[in-house]
């Protein structure tokens, strides 16, 4: 392992754990302080790439073809991006062979070559450190920093296969790792793979919703959009409602990619609160890819009215954000230059928690640039579908 990524791997943690206190997302917005946040970004961006320029040797192929190198470069902007195919067809890490434990693949239709992403335990353990605060933030920010109580929630149910059944998952390694977090049973899983990939265990999670209601305890619900909407036309099949109790909520992740009926996100979000009760205000949307350590999500649970607040129509409110370590932007395919607020282009994502493989990812997804925010429109034509969603009716890799 090299001891240059490790110090910088400790020095990032220390930078995730001050960008996650309350108090600094709180004044995150503060011109003084956004600067900070910014130079501090720009100066770990380029050191990190640096030190992958220099330890991982398909990256460095790469960025020498297209005449970048450390020296060349000033802004983190300057960063050349790997296009996500490359993680099919190349070894993109950091890691030598023997240090490698797990990999985690992306979804694709059975016969596609999957991304890989190298980890060992070291870059594992910074995962988990990364997705975890931003986890929390969004997803438990109805929480009391003096509430004693770990969670606002008393019930959790996972809509995918436990991690027995899916190892190369990174949806499901998150998953587990908030699981532990929260303290609850494996028995949460509320999925399984079959010979035609992921499927929901119907009577696990009806019984489990049931349980909820006749005990009045919350209830959070993670899962792909895919397998939400396996579970909406089951209970609209058999003309089941739940009236979840207060505080319940629910994070929906990936897409359709043309597997199964598309729904516009607010009508999945409508048939959720029809079918589950659980308000606009606890519903949110998470974007992850398997290339990435980080996690954008789209709104944050507050516990301001949530009984009574109603989906906003404003795009910009629901677009999705990375944290402070993380960086997106949206470019041109004709020019690559970052697009005008607004406008439409390609998604590139900068992840400073990709430590040991490559932190400038170019992907395939079309979004509306908002700020220093996105708004997701999809995959690139072009592009194969992909995705923890597609997991639902693929094979696992």
């Amino acid at each position: 392992m090299s001891p240059e990524l490790t110090i910088f791997s400790e020095r990032l943690r220390d930078f995730i754990a001050f960008s996650s206190d309350e108090s600094t997302r709180e004044s995150a917005g503060h011109p003084a302080l956004a600067a900070h946040h910014d130079a501090e970004f720009n100066g770990m961006a380029l050191m990190l790439f640096t030190l992958q320029f220099k330890l991982n040797p398909a990256y460095r192929a790469l960025c020498q073809r297209r005449n970048a190198s450390p020296e060349a470069l000033s802004h983190w902007t300057q960063i050349p991006p790997v296009p996500t195919q490359a993680f099919k067809e190349l070894e993109m890490t950091c890691l030598a062979p023997e240090e490698r434990t797990r990999v985690f693949h992306s979804s694709g239709t059975t016969g596609q070559q999957p991304s890989r992403h190298f980890h060992s335990p070291e870059s594992l353990a910074l995962y988990e450190a990364s997705l975890w605060p931003w986890f929390e933030a969004h997803l438990l920010g109805d929480r009391k920093a003096s509430d004693p109580q770990p969670s606002p929630i008393e019930r959790l149910i996972l809509l995918t296969p436990p991690p027995g059944q899916a190892p190369h998952s990174s949806l499901v390694h998150m998953f587990e790792t908030i699981r532990q977090r929260l303290g609850a049973p494996e028995t949460a899983f509320a999925g399984r793979c079959t010979v035609d990939g992921w499927e929901l265990n119907i009577d696990t999670v009806l019984q489990l919703l049931k349980g909820a209601v006749t005990e009045q305890a919350p209830v959070m619900l993670l899962g792909t959009a895919f397998n939400c909407v396996n579970l909406l036309d089951h209970l609209s099949q058999c003309d089941l409602a739940f009236a979840l109790p207060p505080g319940s909520r629910i994070m929906e992740t990936g897409g359709y990619k043309g597997r199964s009926r598309t729904l516009e996100k607010r009508e999945l979000h409508a048939l959720i609160s029809k079918h589950l009760g659980i308000p606009a205000s606890h519903i949110v949307s998470e974007y992850g890819m398997s290339e990435l350590n980080s996690q954008a999500y789209d709104c944050a649970i507050t516990g301001q009215n949530p009984e009574v607040e109603e989906p906003d129509p404003d795009t910009k409110s629901r677009a999705f954000r990375f944290p402070l370590w993380a960086r997106a932007r949206v470019v041109s395919p004709e020019t690559g230059r970052e697009v005008a607020d607004g406008e439409t282009g390609l998604l590139q994502i900068f992840d400073l928690a990709n430590t040991f493989s490559v932190l400038a990812v170019q992907t395939e997804d079309l979004a509306v640039r908002r700020g220093n925010r996105f708004e997701l429109l999809g995959r690139a034509a072009p592009a194969e579908p992909r995705g923890c969603s597609l997991m639902s009716t693929d094979t696992r890799t």
